[in-house]
């Protein structure tokens, strides 16, 4: 019956997203939504877009394994990325009225700039939305007892996600996206009521966490665990600024002060309410201290599901797995879009048709990538589950590389005059020149590689705009 349920719901979310899709007439529909959704909406949009696997599943498994210093990155860092993004950068973006994110480092600087922050761009959204399809593959898993497999569970979430996609493209994913917030923010409050009375109340679980030391999150006070720390908080903080996503979701605002604060908003309410996927979870110490000495070690992104299945009623496992699968359909939905329009744009369509595409041409095109990159992220779930990586980590990493390449020249692109075609190359250049040997080579660092990384594009900006600029005088 529970299973019937489910399937119910994954056939309504479809229904919803193909209605939608008769809304899309043209790439702009598909896209931006024509630039159509108004502030309830595209808060609820950033918000469930962002409120994904990681924050129901991993985040409460990596709270069990350290505390919540290791949280800095995900949710303080991804809460800070949508309140910058809102603040400082939505209503400059918005102005200029882009198609896409690497829309803007063609015109600020050139086309070689532009393909290469979006190869950057793409890449980071693997490990995004691999986190996601690999926890509809956990959640089929658990919902059957075992009877689909996790690599089967993950074929089938990504078929799933890819149907409403590929067919309504943005105006698919906002629809689905604000039912899917409704689902999330009722159903997961029912569940932390009826935890938190098993568990005899808030208090408990809050002064078991507190005892455990689970409450600790200023580092050491030492050079090394200090840089580790803020690098974490600047991995998602600074990282995910560059993203399709977080800009896609700001241009298909109605208005530049929606797009300013539906991104706010939406990340003030991420951070407020990533608490209840961490209380539910933890309830778990106090309800049944068994099933989390058994998980933790190897599988604690398992231990909230665990628990509801063993000690909830039926109905309630009904809210929550529909709550659940409406938290990771919503972000895989936006994350499989946001990179497949990247490369349908700012990588494809020049070298394809360099004299100029139609609209129907290019909107097919992007509906054939959104199709091809569903397969590789497919493959590379597949990849990570084999290796056992967790949710929490697939994200986390995935910023890294838009951390050490993206963000500055976009930054310095904006506001400050100086920066040049030079200062881009240096940044990005030496960026990745830094970052990525180091992130083979070093072997659990105190202090990680994109923090170096990090450092080098800035210099990389600075330097080469500044001595270009003196050459040329």
């Amino acid at each position: 019956m529970l299973i019937g349920f489910v399937v119910l719901y994954l056939v309504v979310s479809i229904g919803i997203g193909l209605l939608a899709a008769k809304r899309v007439h043209n790439t702009a529909d598909f896209m931006t939504t024509g630039r159509q959704l108004s502030l309830p909406v595209v808060v609820g949009v950033v918000f469930a877009t962002w409120f994904g696997a990681e924050t129901v599943l991993g985040i409460p498994g990596t709270f069990y394994q350290e505390n919540l210093g290791g949280l800095i990155s995900d949710p303080f860092g991804a809460a800070l990325c949508l309140v910058l993004f809102g603040l400082i950068f939505a209503r400059r973006l918005y102005r200029m009225n882009l198609l896409t994110l690497g829309d803007f480092y063609r015109q600020r600087f050139n086309r070689k700039v532009e393909i290469i922050a979006a190869i950057a761009i793409t890449l980071s959204y693997l490990g995004w939305v691999a986190a996601q399809i690999t926890a509809l593959g956990m959640v089929f898993n658990v919902l059957t007892q075992g009877a689909i497999s996790e690599p089967l569970g993950i074929l089938i979430g990504a078929s799933v996600v890819l149907l409403y996609t590929v067919v309504g493209g943005m105006w698919s994913v906002a629809m689905t996206t604000f039912f899917q917030m409704i689902v999330i923010v009722v159903g997961l409050t029912i569940i932390a009521f009826m935890l938190g009375n098993m568990a005899g109340g808030i208090a408990p679980v809050v002064e078991h966490a507190k005892a455990a030391g689970k409450f600790e999150f200023w580092p050491a006070l030492n050079t090394a665990a200090i840089l580790a720390f803020i690098t974490g908080l600047l991995t998602l903080g600074f990282g995910s600024i560059p993203q399709q996503d977080v800009f896609q979701r700001a241009n298909s605002s109605r208005t530049e002060n929606i797009a300013v604060w539906g991104s706010v908003l939406g990340g003030v309410m991420y951070l407020l309410f990533a608490a209840i996927p961490l209380f539910i979870a933890y309830s778990a110490t106090v309800i049944d201290p068994a099933l989390v000495a058994r998980l933790i070690h190897g599988d604690a992104d398992k231990i909230m599901m665990q628990l509801i299945q063993n000690h909830l009623p039926l109905w309630a496992q009904v809210i929550f797995y529909g709550s659940l699968m409406a938290v990771i359909m919503s972000t895989a939905s936006g994350t499989l879009l946001a990179p497949s329009v990247t490369i349908a744009e700012n990588l494809l369509k020049g070298w394809i048709a360099p004299n100029g595409m139609s609209d129907q041409a290019f909107l097919r095109l992007t509906r054939w990538v959104i199709v091809g990159f569903a397969l590789a992220v497919t493959g590379y779930s597949l990849w990570e589950h084999a290796g056992n990586t967790s949710i929490h980590n697939m994200v986390e990493n995935a910023y890294k590389v838009t951390l050490v390449v993206a963000f500055v020249p976009l930054f310095a692109g904006l506001f400050w005059r100086r920066a040049n075609l030079t200062g881009a190359y240096w940044s990005m250049g030496l960026g990745l020149v830094v970052w990525l040997p180091l992130e083979f080579l070093l072997i659990n660092p105190t202090v990680p590689a994109q923090f170096y990384g990090f450092a080098a594009s800035i210099a990389g900006m600075v330097l080469g705009s500044l001595i270009s600029r003196r050459v040329s005088i």
